[in-house]
């Protein structure tokens, strides 16, 4: 599955991806709880299929890096920016042991889940880990369950993430500026997992803590299941826009039926503290070629917040025109625009 991953950062990132997902299979098959063996299958594409109650252990290692920045890994100097995907089904516990191999305090803080005070990842729970500290957080999960009055509670599934919430203030406020921020899902079973995944942070003028040019380039082959994850972070407001694919606003992004209600949408509200995630089919309907994802304040995007998904030929060759828009994107100058403000009764 090479992709020509634009960069070496992009590479780690990919590698990760795919040895997490690999742990999500394995707890579906093998239960990773030393209890009894279910059989289950998650070929990509299809419906997702796990063991009830799965408990994993994963290890995670806060880790120092270049420009004064931060970010989670689950190896040894395998940290990024934005952290590995964390993935689990409802019903589900992660063990998560995060080793904090820097300087500073910091914490790994969860929304969307289940977890007692004491793995808040918060100072205000005294949840967090001191300078070279090593501490376990436990994240649980379960499943909608019905209610009186014909209705229904919830869920934990849906596109979630974690941050650091200790570092620099008790909000966490510098270990998400420096890259202390990653993506998380709770899957229901029957889901469909996709073939590629692709987590896109919103941090102030960032994207995953870059600027255009050097955003993240995303690829995928022509028809192949796209999932994407966006995260918003920092002070600002946005909106997350997709060239030429759209989604239904909901838990997937997928309609379930001929009469879902769903709204389909290509741009959706990126704010703060705010995550959504959804599925497409790379090319569908449109074709290969360069497409663009970016902030729709159209402020932000003239100041680098944009970048590209790359949608490969079927066989993975680059299709006609797209290295052309790609040296077009680098060699863009990415800088506010000016306002133009026309005076008087003349057209």
């Amino acid at each position: 599955m090479d992709d020509n991953v634009v960069n070496a950062d992009d590479d780690k990132q990919e590698h990760q991806q795919l040895r997490r997902r690999s742990l999500l299979a394995a707890a579906g098959v093998l239960g990773l709880t030393g209890g009894a063996v279910a059989v289950a299958t998650t070929t990509r594409g299809e419906p997702a299929r796990a063991a009830a109650g799965v408990t994993r252990k994963i290890t995670i290692y806060a880790e120092a890096l270049p420009n004064n920045q931060f970010g989670y890994g689950l190896t040894p100097g395998g940290a990024t920016i934005p952290g590995p995907v964390l993935e689990m089904y409802e019903g589900d516990t992660l063990e998560i042991t995060l080793v904090n191999t820097t300087s500073q305090r910091l914490s790994i803080h969860p929304h969307g889940v289940d977890y007692s005070t004491d793995s808040d990842g918060a100072p205000f729970n005294g949840s967090f880990n001191a300078p070279g500290e090593t501490r376990t957080y436990v994240w649980r999960s379960h499943e909608m369950t019905a209610a009186a009055g014909r209705r229904f509670m919830p869920g934990s599934a849906g596109y979630w993430h974690y941050h650091d919430h200790a570092m620099g203030t008790d909000h966490g406020t510098a270990g998400l500026v420096r890259g202390l921020y990653g993506a998380l899902i709770v899957r229901r079973r029957g889901d469909i997992l996709p073939d590629k995944q692709f987590t896109v942070v919103f941090n102030d003028m960032l994207i995953n803590n870059k600027a255009a040019p050097d955003t993240p380039m995303f690829e995928a082959n022509l028809g192949q299941r796209v999932e994407w994850i966006a995260i918003g972070h920092g002070s600002l407001f946005h909106t997350f826009h997709l060239h030429a694919h759209r989604w239904a606003d909901n838990r997937t992004g997928m309609l379930e039926s001929l009469t879902d209600p769903s709204q389909v949408i290509d741009n959706k509200d990126l704010n703060p503290g705010s995550s959504f995630g959804f599925q497409v089919l790379a090319g569908e309907a449109v074709g290969p070629g360069a497409w663009m994802y970016h902030c729709h304040v159209q402020s932000h995007s003239d100041t680098g917040m944009a970048g590209i998904f790359l949608v490969r030929n079927a066989d993975g060759s680059m299709p006609p025109g797209a290295q052309e828009a790609i040296d077009r994107f680098k060699g863009h100058q990415h800088k506010a625009a000016a306002t133009h403000v026309h005076e008087g009764s003349g057209s």
